[in-house]
């Protein structure tokens, strides 16, 4: 029987969750463009795990002079996806196509010029620009202002691990040299092949992940506060901006009058757009005030309107989740457990009486 390496087999997996994920993509009703860079990074990853198969199952040295220059373009990518959740880029594509290959092509370079100086160079990059993921993320959830409200929190965590996962790769390359420094090279043939194989496939999974929270927001319209597509944009309010209170206050009666939670797509750049408001003073207000982040302050709306179907109607429960604008069960039933603290199931139960039974 043939040798297959544990390599080639993530390299396998990872095709195979590639094209899930674009099936996935391709079903959405939502009609967002697809996040290419996330989509790319779980190719990549594919190809660095069929090199490391290549090199640590079969000797073939060789395959170790592409493998740094696909590793130096994993950082950027990840970097990338994230900017096209977190706002829209003023930079043409060839701009960002430029400037983020620098580091492969630098890496490229120094593989024909400079071979030691890449050790000292890829960790560099990885920590770079994990703080620069991180950088974006400062904000927490609400830094995704072009995500759904409804993944904004899974995809927010998937990125933190991404970054994570960064900077422990950088923290590999530095194990390795101590390993060649005190023991000659004795664990970083099992080290490399291991942990790299451990990073890609987290890498992998975070996009997969931040692919479900694609931006949505129409396009061309790149401001804080934006009008409907055809008008002009609306012009930013006063330097004196509201109190808090007063931004709360006019995005309850938007909930309550206008309720665009129902919005499977409501993202924070959506709702400054219905609000008239900037982005950021909604987000500094919301956290302020409740001490919530936007996402869950919105699906703070969406639990109490399914609490009322839940009680009031006979619909499945299933429905009403649709209705207030979850698409996916378990985010539906996990928001409700942090509101209600019980299942939709059991808050219908709990509701219940002999003349109208629920189940």
């Amino acid at each position: 029987m043939p040798f297959l390496p544990l390599s080639f087999v993530v390299a396998i997996l990872l095709v195979i969750l590639f094209f899930a994920v674009l099936k996935n993509d391709d079903e959405s009703a939502s009609g967002a463009p697809r996040n290419i860079p996330f989509l790319a990074l779980i190719l990549l990853s594919a190809f660095q795990a069929f090199l490391s198969g290549l090199r640590w199952g079969y000797g073939l040295q060789e395959a170790m002079l592409v493998a740094p220059v696909g590793a130096a373009l994993v950082p950027p990518l990840v970097y990338g996806g994230v900017v096209r959740l977190v706002r829209k880029s003023n930079a043409s594509p060839y701009q960002r196509l430029g400037l983020h290959a620098l580091p492969a092509a630098l890496v490229a370079v120094l593989l024909v010029t400079w071979r030691g100086a890449i050790d000292v160079v890829l960790p560099a990059i990885f920590i770079g620009y994990a703080g620069a993921v991180l950088h974006l993320m400062r904000a927490g959830p609400d830094a995704l202002r072009r995500t759904p409200f409804e993944s904004a929190a899974p995809v927010y965590r998937a990125l933190l691990f991404a970054a994570a996962t960064l900077v422990l790769s950088a923290a590999l390359d530095l194990f390795v040299f101590l390993d060649f420094a005190w023991t000659e090279g004795r664990h970083a043939p099992a080290m490399v092949a291991i942990a790299n194989l451990m990073a890609l496939v987290i890498l992998s999974i975070a996009g997969a992940v931040a692919v479900r929270g694609r931006a949505v927001t129409e396009s061309g319209v790149e401001d804080n506060v934006r009008s409907p597509v055809g008008e002009p944009p609306v012009e930013e309010p006063p330097v004196e901006e509201p109190s808090d209170q007063e931004t709360l206050g006019a995005i309850q009666v938007l909930m309550e009058t206008k309720r665009p939670y129902r919005d499977p797509d409501l993202n924070l750049d959506r709702l400054a757009r219905k609000a008239v408001l900037p982005a950021r003073q909604i987000s500094a207000a919301i956290n302020r005030a409740t001490g919530k982040n936007v996402s869950q302050f919105v699906n703070d709306f969406r639990i109490a309107e399914a609490c009322k179907l839940l009680a009031e109607t006979d619909k499945p429960v299933t429905a009403i989740m649709l209705d207030v604008g979850f698409q996916t069960k378990s985010n539906f039933n996990r928001e409700f457990r942090r509101v209600a603290d019980m299942t939709p199931v059991e808050w219908r139960r709990s509701r219940a009486s002999p003349a109208f039974p629920r189940d």
